[in-house]
């Protein structure tokens, strides 16, 4: 299960972000973290250090889109606690992938059994 999770999560996580940045008009930037699906399972040493700092700044997107989106909607007068809290929880589950990476990295899991 715990293994599972080391795949699914980061998967997830770049999904999403890819889907963030083709509706927001960046297909390059949706193109990339497509691709970066590759590296969650790739067993190339580097490659869970660059996943890693690839969902940090995931993270920080979200944080920044919630800000923006937060900021529209209160100019607005339209309520945003509830866009915050999403935005927050898909911010939270982006840095726990990103967590998951890393420690994938130094637990090794791609050199075999454990």
């Amino acid at each position: 299960m715990t293994r599972a999770l080391g795949y699914v999560l980061p998967t997830l996580a770049l999904l999403v972000l890819a889907a963030h940045f083709y509706r927001a008009g960046l297909p390059i930037l949706a193109v990339l973290a497509f691709g970066c699906v590759a590296l969650v399972f790739a067993a190339w040493p580097p490659a869970a250090r660059v996943l890693q700092a690839v969902l940090a700044l995931g993270t920080l997107e979200w944080l920044r889109t919630a800000w923006v989106l937060a900021q529209h909607r209160v100019e607005a007068g339209l309520p945003y606690q509830r866009m915050v809290l999403i935005l927050g929880i898909v911010a939270a589950v982006t840095a726990t992938a990103a967590w998951i990476a890393g420690r994938r990295h130094t637990t090794g899991s791609h050199a075999g059994p454990v």
